[in-house]
């Protein structure tokens, strides 16, 4: 099958490749593989090029980043993940793509959704307002799978991720685990007694290990096939917290946590419940909070040699 991968070359895009030549020993000539600079999938004419001659169409490519990001540039993120993903879709449905895939977001239930959210639960109220531009640009996508799969008869499926982290993150993106990382051992190369840290450590999320995240992708590519979104997650749920914490003692920092209480947290809870991916494609997240965190730190070490 000939697929197409945008964001390829992001984070999860590099994992997902190589569980794709590695693991599956998919040849790499039947993968397409576009950067940014070779296509701009805000354009119409760039999503025609994208598509043509593919079977399947994974949509990994996103406008995201940490909540400062998302605080600063909320149109920028609606109108640029919109732009993508609708007309990407439309582009593979005209092209006659057997499958498309689109990765969502946990930031797409409702900001006072039940814990752990239930994929059934994703239209019961608002998501969180700061994470929303973003939420709604993605969720369109699950709108349009259903749409076209009624009118088209269209194979589309819409993934629902947790926050994700491991090797070859964006260390700039402010992500939490990134930014707490890079916190940690900047404060330790300058002898600092203490990181500052944004918002109260309350707030609660459920942590990815990226190869997880990549296989959990790929199982519901090959095998789920209904118009339901599915959560890939850990299932576990680790308070910020709790996550610096571990990360000071993992990193060997003895110093203070200062906390930034002017600062936002976001959404106070963010766990997913993943019996439905167990259910219908066999997924069950494999590496622990900490097993993940240890070779995360690793790599970012491996980094600085």
């Amino acid at each position: 099958m000939r697929i197409l991968i945008t964001g390829a070359h992001g984070f999860l895009g590099k994992h997902l490749v190589r569980n794709l030549l590695e693991k599956r020993h998919i040849p790499e000539k039947d993968l397409f593989l576009p950067k940014v600079q070779d296509l701009d999938l805000r354009k119409w004419e760039d999503c025609q090029k994208a598509v043509k001659n593919q079977e399947i169409v994974i949509h990994l490519a996103a406008v995201t980043g940490g909540i400062d990001f998302h605080q600063s540039n909320p149109g920028k993120i609606f109108y640029d993940n919109m732009m993508m993903g609708v007309q990407l879709m439309e582009a593979a449905r005209l092209a006659r793509v057997k499958k498309f895939i689109s990765i969502g977001s946990a930031t797409e239930y409702p900001e006072k959704s039940p814990v752990p959210f239930k994929e059934e639960d994703i239209w019961n109220g608002y998501p969180e307002d700061i994470h929303a531009p973003y939420s709604f640009a993605k969720k369109m996508l699950l709108v349009q799978g259903r749409a076209y799969s009624r009118e088209y008869n269209f194979k589309a499926i819409h993934l629902l991720l947790a926050n994700m982290f491991g090797p070859e993150m964006n260390l700039q993106s402010g992500y939490v685990i990134s930014a707490l990382i890079k916190k940690i051992d900047e404060s330790q190369k300058t002898n600092k007694s203490f990181i500052d840290v944004w918002g109260t450590g309350q707030p609660a999320r459920d942590f990815l290990y990226v190869e997880d995240a990549a296989e959990g992708v790929l199982m519901a590519t090959e095998k789920y096939n209904k118009l339901e979104p599915v959560n890939i997650g850990s299932g576990q749920e680790t308070s910020i917290s709790n996550l610096a914490a571990i990360l000071c003692r993992l990193m060997d920092f003895r110093g203070e946590i200062h906390w930034d209480h002017s600062k936002p947290d976001g959404q106070l809870r963010r766990l997913l419940d993943t019996s439905r991916a167990e259910k219908e494609f066999g997924f069950k997240a494999k590496t622990s909070l900490e097993e993940g965190l240890i070779k995360t730190i690793k790599w970012y070490k491996d980094l600085e040699k």
